[in-house]
């Protein structure tokens, strides 16, 4: 299985149309209904390593990267692309109805997958949801209107601007091996061009359908939320509840937008409380 820390990797590819695609399942012996988690941006799979083993006791827990995040290849990643993804991925392996966790854009990955591209599900769990207009961030937007300017910003530049960027998802402080961890991915001229790459595909053109037919959620939906998170507001979580049918909201104390890292143990509270 994934070990923790800067050791973490998922150990199997998929080839797909939309990319070469790194997968892991834990459990897969557990007698539970089988769970999806879907990371956001700028993150990867890294983001689930203090809940998914945990939740994997008692069910079988897949994990993914999105196409050109964490060790998956692809080209053009958007939300389209990345529901697209995960519909082929649950078809792959084979899942008729598992529970679909999704954080950031995985959010709208998970739900676009749902809506959209109709992959089955027995639940949702929505975690600092991008979903709403408007959740592309400032700085993201500023980067998309200017991206010449940021595809020749000397690396050195580039790498403390995303450093700080990244430092402002958690109330605390990251450990230096979690921070590298997340930012190793975007090392050197390559990484830059992939960050950049990344964050010229967020549209929210790609979640206003989705966002039209959140009424017709019909299966179990829990919305999750750090009550610090400075990148999408709390706010945001209230009126994506009023917009789902029987969702339901949960609160994280003290968590900004990687909630996982700032309260790992309440957030596999919520989730194993909501799974099970």
């Amino acid at each position: 299985m994934p070990t923790d820390l800067t050791t973490w990797a998922l150990r199997d590819r998929v080839a797909l149309p939309t990319g070469t695609i790194a997968v892991d399942v834990l459990g897969a012996d557990r007698p539970g209904t089988p769970v999806v988690l879907t990371h956001g941006t700028p993150s990867w799979s890294y983001l689930w390593r203090h809940v998914a083993p945990a939740l994997a006791v008692e069910r079988p827990v897949y994990l993914w990267d999105l196409p050109t995040y964490g060790d998956s290849t692809g080209a053009q990643p958007s939300v389209r692309t990345h529901a697209r993804t995960l519909a082929a991925l649950v078809e792959h392996w084979g899942l008729t109805a598992p529970a679909l966790v999704g954080h950031d854009i995985g959010a709208a990955t998970v739900l676009r997958a749902h809506l959209v591209e109709r992959t089955p599900a027995s639940a949702l769990v929505l975690a600092d949801a991008a979903v709403l207009s408007p959740w592309v961030t400032a700085t993201a937007a500023h980067m998309q209107g200017h991206l010449d300017v940021y595809r020749t910003m000397p690396n050195a530049a580039f790498t403390a601007l995303i450093t700080a960027h990244l430092r402002t998802t958690v109330t605390g402080t990251l450990p230096d091996d979690t921070e590298r961890a997340y930012l190793d991915r975007y090392a050197g001229a390559e990484g830059q061009q992939r960050y950049l790459d990344q964050v010229a595909g967020f549209s929210e053109a790609d979640t206003r359908d989705v966002v039209a037919r959140l009424g017709e959620i019909a299966v179990p939906t829990d919305i999750v939320w750090g009550a610090e998170d400075t990148w999408l507001p709390p706010t945001a979580a209230t009126t994506l509840q009023q917009a789902i049918p029987g969702a339901r909201r949960h609160t994280v104390p003290g968590a900004g937008h990687f909630l996982t890292e700032d309260a790992p143990e309440t957030v596999l509270d919520v989730l194993a409380g909501v799974l099970r």
